[in-house]
């Protein structure tokens, strides 16, 4: 599968300073420093609906620790997957009358289309879930041949209690594992799994519904979780620097899959840092494919939005926060773009050696964008009000929003 194509990151003079982000298993800021080349895993997409503002607000913060992380003179080894096939996906193709293939494929090219035009650096790996089978079905049979797993009925489901770590990426109970398990595609009230929590990793093929070869396994498909560390661990290893998805997928997607990747290796961490963006909502709830309340990206471009401002409409909100879409969080960065954009065009203005250095202080400081938004605003108050002398300067302003918040000016 492939990705999208990769936008130019300018340049800028200096180096940018080392990310401090929030690490949802620590509870707390954590320093990164991973060495000349950093690696980072962002779960993608399942396609039956692409993409809504949710979806972009979790890969623009993603894409943040990149330019974070190049700023820095760093290499980035980004890997997405696509989950190009699971029951919502199904579900949702049964109801449209479509063919599941066909409905991924549309989908998955929509959102290559509106993270083109969002500016979001495209991963070196983007790969589905399909495609990674014949690298699942060995570590399914892994964790079967070393007890970490068991079939029931012809499913394989993993043990949790085979992790001596499982749970310390959540920190949540039991009472409330059970009930996000049942909520987000899990079956703890299926009879005979040795725990309720236990995760499926292998589902036996049933009618009607699409099947690969698995092996000793026999035919079926792969469970969720099991999807991202196989494709984690064969294109970034153990102990990569960042495991990043939106807040609902810290239980029970990030946590198993910590626990599938640690019984696999006996090693651990699976990730070095477990880092979550907030939820975005509509009319008052989080937007959901279920609930159906979405503002899509395709929606506003078609609708002649330019996509700068939606890009800085994120932006206005730190990656961590839940906050709500509405017509005027889109105006706000209308204008704002308008007026960075006059800024930048006159010939000289006051000095921004300044600037750069607050953008990259803001960015670095647990990926704070509201904070370098404001930078620019001052510089930008101060060029419509006394101008300046520096001809370098809406150059080097252009350049630094360019390069640290992907916004083309």
């Amino acid at each position: 599968m492939h990705a999208w194509p990769a936008s130019e990151v300018p340049a800028l003079p200096g180096k940018g300073r080392d990310l401090r982000i929030h690490d949802t298993a620590t509870g707390g800021l954590v320093s990164l420093d991973p060495g000349p080349v950093a690696r980072i895993y962002v779960c993608g997409i399942t396609p039956y609906d692409a993409t809504h503002m949710g979806h972009a607000a979790t890969y623009n913060a993603f894409d943040l620790v990149q330019r974070v992380w190049l700023d820095t003179k760093r290499q980035v080894h980004y890997v997405q997957n696509v989950t190009d096939v699971d029951d919502p996906l199904l579900e949702r193709a049964i109801r449209d009358g479509k063919d599941w293939v066909e409905l991924a494929e549309g989908e998955t090219a929509l959102f290559r289309e509106d993270m083109t035009a969002l500016r979001l650096l495209p991963p070196q790996h983007y790969i589905g879930a399909v495609e990674a089978i014949p690298g699942i079905v060995p570590l399914v049979e892994r964790l079967r041949d070393a007890g970490a797993a068991y079939e029931l009925e012809g499913d394989v489901y993993f043990s949790v209690e085979s992790d001596p770590h499982f749970g310390e990426v959540s920190h949540y109970d039991a009472e409330l594992m059970r009930a996000l398990s049942a909520e987000r595609g899990g079956d703890p009230e299926r009879p005979g799994k040795k725990n309720p929590l236990d995760p499926m990793l292998w589902m036996a093929a049933r009618e009607g519904e699409p099947s690969w070869d698995g092996a000793s396994l026999g035919r079926g498909r792969p469970g969720w979780h099991i999807e991202c560390v196989a494709i984690a661990l064969d294109h970034l290893g153990m102990g990569f620097d960042v495991q990043g998805g939106g807040s609902d997928l810290v239980f029970p997607h990030h946590e198993m899959g910590a626990s599938h990747a640690q019984a696999l290796t006996g090693e651990h961490p699976f990730a070095k840092a477990y880092v979550h963006a907030g939820m975005v909502a509509l009319d008052g709830e989080k937007m959901s494919k279920s609930k159906g309340n979405l503002v899509f990206v395709s929606k506003l471009r078609r609708d002649g939005v330019d996509p700068a401002a939606i890009r800085l409409s994120l932006l206005a909100h730190h990656y961590r926060a839940d906050w709500e879409w509405t017509d005027q969080v889109l105006q706000d960065a209308v204008e704002r773009l308008g007026r960075w954009r006059a800024a930048v065009s006159r010939p000289d203005g006051p000095s921004a050696d300044a600037l750069v250095e607050e953008v990259r202080e803001a960015l670095a400081n647990d990926l704070d964008a509201p904070s370098a938004l404001a930078a620019v605003d001052r510089w930008a108050a101060r060029q419509d009000a006394e101008g300046g002398t520096d001809e370098a300067a809406p150059g080097l302003v252009s350049r630094t929003v360019n390069a640290l918040l992907g916004v083309a000016l």
